[in-house]
């Protein structure tokens, strides 16, 4: 499918996620600010120095936030979908199959934001994974990532919680080049520095095995 394909289908939902019976296509959805329903996975991946998050550098292709760092996988939900059909964005976007009873509930939450298309309202499911895999054997889609990063967890945390200005992370390109690059701040999606902190404590307690308060719509 064309990382831009407007016509695909979206089922319409209220600001609560409940679905209103209604379909209409991404275009219009994004044009119209209609609140429609989306996916975030984070996955932590095998690294030298403990468990790494992969972030991805979204392709300049993208309608919104080109160019900028996100989650691991970010996709919609399609008409008819389940949260756990669009899993599927993990292998179309990264190369990583995901299975429903390989993921953990981090939470739901409620966006809403003004793109250079329209107004983009979503209520997003919020899963996590870990896997055996590294980051050599993902493989970035180049119509949907331009980059994936993997810096160990603990220094997305610092970095995400402001205690160091800069991290140095291995990365893999849509080429399949690899290598190492800088994260910092400003390359992510500006506005997302309180939900990104979030969900890497989340997932540290998750590697910790210890409990965590699951993110509600707020």
């Amino acid at each position: 499918m064309p990382v831009q394909d407007l016509d695909e289908a979206f089922d319409l939902c209220d600001r609560d996620g409940v679905l209103s019976g209604q379909v209409k296509s991404r275009g219009s959805v994004h044009r119209d600010g209609d609140w429609h329903r989306a996916l975030h996975l984070w996955v932590l991946v095998r690294g030298p120095g403990g468990p790494c998050v992969v972030l991805q550098r979204r392709s300049l292709a993208k309608d919104t936030h080109p160019g900028l760092v996100d989650v691991s996988v970010a996709g919609h939900l399609g008409a008819s979908e389940t949260v756990y059909d669009a899993l599927r964005e993990a292998e179309e976007e990264i190369g990583l199959a995901v299975s429903p009873a390989d993921t953990v509930l981090l939470g739901h939450r409620r966006v809403e934001k003004v793109v250079p298309v329209g107004v983009d309202r979503e209520v997003q499911t919020v899963l996590a994974t870990r896997c055996e895999q590294t980051l050599a054997d993902l493989r970035p889609h180049p119509e949907e990532v331009a980059a994936l990063y993997a810096p160990r967890l603990v220094e997305a945390l610092a970095l995400a919680r402001g205690d160091v200005p800069v991290i140095v992370a291995d990365r893999i390109d849509a080429s399949g080049a690899r290598g190492r690059g800088p994260l910092r701040a400003g390359d992510f999606i500006p506005g997302e520095e309180p939900y990104r902190r979030r969900c890497l404590e989340s997932l540290d307690d998750l590697v910790r095995a210890s409990p965590f308060a699951v993110m509600r719509l707020e």
